[in-house]
């Protein structure tokens, strides 16, 4: 009789894709693609050329999903053309699933129902291991890759050792899973995640809802690492059924989960001790204790992207600005990060709360985060929700981003500085 093999998610998750019944860490092996995702930027402009020249066409469009969400709305000729390309090429190619102009690809390919635990999944963009909060393995792939994807189905792997941080205890209130993942990326650096499978576990994160795992899964890109996967359960499960997957499709869901006998190398956090965190220019690991930053007066304050504009960052900003106006001086910017998201943010109030602080409303796209037409003015100071502050990445060199949670992004505009949400929520 052959003893038990023991397996972290990520192994699972490989084995399946490779056929395999376990596969052992280091190994290289061949994985079948359930699902390949990329945008305006990554996609048909890149693809469409070098497919031409193979004389190849997608492996099975049914399992791409394209995403018009970094040009649009378009800013000058340029954009426009890669978007016409976009548009163009969809057609050409007949893909059934294009999501034009309706919010972040991060946000909307799950919204959309396209994710579901057990998946293995690549994604034309650096912040594609979001995936993984839903128990997907999925993760960011450049355009030669994904051309090989496209024409196969397949791409290969070298199975990663798993990385387990593990959160105790419960957030604050007026603490977020942005403040988690700063703090992490603080603690590691932005290679400490060293291109494994960075897994998130514990009691802090089983009590996060759907759009905070994403939030965590979304910046392990911070930290460096491939994959950055949460264990399917039943908020996941109530998601999904939620945004109209089959629950047939969700059956067996448990089995996408560590095996505590597995081979993982675990951290450990306590998620009551937390305090807001930001970070400071210009990267997401010069992470410190919001108390740090007092003297830092912010004038504009961006509540936007796929890590800070979901539909629950949105209600955490309104949350401290309710009834309150932005400090003379801040210029406060939301641009959520779907068209579901702010429809519903709509219906509970939400937006208006944020418009009557003072709040102007951009368009469900990438904007400032991607750099491309809505970027920073010369010397501005940002506190901003997004997973980035690298110089020159949101406007010219002399634009200084501060990374911070919706929570306190909108604190620091009420304020006028750099503030802790907890003072005002209390």
């Amino acid at each position: 009789m052959s003893a038990a093999v023991y397996q972290t998610l990520a192994q699972k998750l490989i084995a399946c894709a490779a056929g395999r019944a376990h596969v052992a860490v280091g190994e290289v092996v061949t994985c079948n693609v359930d699902l390949a995702m990329f945008h305006d930027s990554s996609g048909p402009r890149r693809l469409k050329p070098m497919l031409d020249e193979l004389g190849a066409e997608i492996w099975d469009k049914n399992k791409v999903v394209l995403v018009l969400d970094h040009y649009v709305p378009a800013q000058d000729a340029d954009a426009q053309q890669i978007v016409q390309i976009a548009r163009d090429t969809a057609k050409l190619w007949k893909l059934p699933h294009v999501i034009d102009s309706e919010g972040i690809c991060h946000v909307v390919l799950p919204e959309r129902g396209h994710l579901k635990p057990g998946m293995f999944c690549v994604g034309g963009d650096s912040h594609s291991p979001t995936g993984g909060a839903f128990g997907c393995y999925m993760f960011g792939i450049g355009a030669t890759e994904m051309l090989g994807v496209c024409v196969t189905g397949q791409i290969w792997v070298q199975v990663p050792r798993t990385l387990r941080m593990h959160w105790s205890g419960r957030l604050q209130r007026g603490v977020s899973a942005k403040d988690m993942m700063l703090h992490m990326v603080g603690r590691f650096g932005m290679n400490g995640g060293q291109y494994q499978a960075v897994e998130f576990a514990g009691p802090a994160v089983q009590a996060l809802s759907m759009a905070e795992r994403m939030t965590l899964s979304n910046m392990s890109a911070e930290m460096g690492a491939q994959a950055g996967l949460i264990a399917a359960d039943e908020t996941t499960l109530k998601y999904l059924r939620g945004v109209g997957v089959d629950p047939a499709h969700l059956a067996g869901a448990e089995q996408w989960r560590t095996d505590e006998d597995a081979d993982f190398e675990q951290h450990n956090f306590d998620a009551s001790t937390l305090s807001p965190q930001v970070a400071a220019p210009h990267s997401p690991a010069n992470t410190r204790d919001v108390s740090a930053f007092a003297d830092v007066l912010p004038n504009i304050a961006y509540i936007g992207a796929c890590t800070g504009a979901k539909l629950e960052d949105l209600r955490a900003a309104a949350s401290v600005l309710k009834g309150q106006r932005v400090a003379a001086g801040v210029q406060l910017m939301v641009a959520p990060a779907s068209a579901r998201e702010q429809a519903r943010a709509t219906q509970e109030g939400v937006m208006q709360i944020l418009q009557d602080a003072g709040a102007t409303v951009l368009p469900n796209s990438c904007g400032a985060c991607a750099g491309y037409g809505a970027t920073f003015p010369e010397g501005s100071t940002v506190i901003s929700t997004t997973a980035r502050n690298f110089k020159g990445r949101m406007g010219p060199a002399s634009v200084n981003v501060y990374l911070a949670s919706p929570y306190t992004v909108a604190v620091s505009a009420l304020r006028g500085r750099i503030s802790d949400a907890r003072e005002v929520l209390a």
